[in-house]
């Protein structure tokens, strides 16, 4: 009768964790409503796309960041300690890339981490910093990107270990640290440094690389230290602090912090690839970029690595 009692303790036990864990794992996809009416426009939407940075990891291996007009087919690897990232085809190619998306599959995606058919997405695709943008930002996103050439190129499996390979649980990171808030201007903050906020926390999403993380590295940002910088994802440096903080950008002038988002002077390797993206935008994005950054709160941490002549 004891044992009797304990099994179905056990399984009451186990059938309410599963429930929770089901309950609580579940796709919570944006309403067909916010989808706007009208069209995105697509000039505007190609300045979204450039501080966003897609080239960096969705560029064709064979294509060139430099053509006017990107072929996404999907990039190279991203090894991370966590298991290999393939950046998939975000071309408008009908069948392997994202050519029959709706406009609510690609909000989705953008701002909820939700793929068609209701898959959950990992966040190596940056949707903690899109959720920021708001549906009007997006919709001229999707309008540019409707421009570029398709691309007929399969997708490659991600490489997990388990059990990070069960899509289902990424519900529970997102419970913790997908908060779906946009981005709010601060009304004590001049236009300028709202307009480099957004664009460094939203499109630009700088925090996921230059932000350690809480919970050993598996879980969300840790915004107490934003922008201090952390490891890096591959296990391989460092991403640079980008505070005033000591070892920061407190020693460089707003002048010169611009020359170098405007021409790439002092940078390497993927932050090179993140200033020829920056690049294409206006002297007066870059401007608040620069703005935003020079006031944020400081992080100390080791001295800057200082380039070889």
């Amino acid at each position: 009768m004891r044992l009797r009692r304990w099994l179905t303790g056990l399984v009451v036990v186990v059938a309410v964790g599963f429930a929770a864990f089901w309950i609580l794992t579940e796709p919570r996809p944006l309403a067909a409503s916010v989808v706007p009416t009208t069209p995105g426009d697509a000039t505007r939407g190609e300045l979204v796309f450039w501080a966003g940075g897609c080239v960096s990891c969705h560029l064709s291996p064979d294509a060139k960041a430099s053509d006017a007009k990107p072929m996404l087919g999907g990039g190279k690897a991203l090894t991370s300690k966590f298991g290999t990232f393939f950046p998939p085809n975000i071309s408008p190619d009908k069948d392997t890339g994202i050519g029959n998306w709706t406009m609510l599959d690609f909000l989705n995606a953008m701002k909820r981490g939700i793929g068609p058919g209701g898959t959950h997405l990992y966040p190596s695709f940056p949707y903690t910093s899109y959720q920021r943008m708001p549906i009007a930002d997006l919709v001229d996103l999707k309008a540019f990107l409707d421009t570029l050439p398709p691309v007929h190129a399969e997708n490659k499996p991600d490489r997990l270990p388990f059990p990070l390979n069960i899509r289902r649980g990424l519900g529970l990171w997102k419970f913790l640290f997908l908060d779906g808030r946009e981005f709010a201007a601060d009304a004590t903050k001049s236009a300028e440094v709202n307009r480099g906020a957004y664009l460094v926390n939203g499109p630009g999403h700088c925090n996921e690389c230059h932000t350690p993380r809480t919970l050993f590295g598996l879980g969300g940002l840790d915004m107490t230290h934003a922008l201090g910088g952390a490891p890096n994802l591959s296990g391989r440096g460092r991403a640079p602090n980008l505070t005033p903080g000591t070892g920061g950008i407190g020693d460089k002038s707003a002048d010169d912090l611009l020359f170098d988002l405007e021409m790439g002077q002092d940078f390497n390797g993927v932050m090179l690839e993140v200033q020829q993206n920056l690049a294409h935008l206006p002297e007066s994005d870059l401007a608040a970029i620069v703005a935003y950054l020079k006031q944020v709160a400081p992080v100390n941490g080791p001295p800057r690595r200082q380039r070889p002549n």
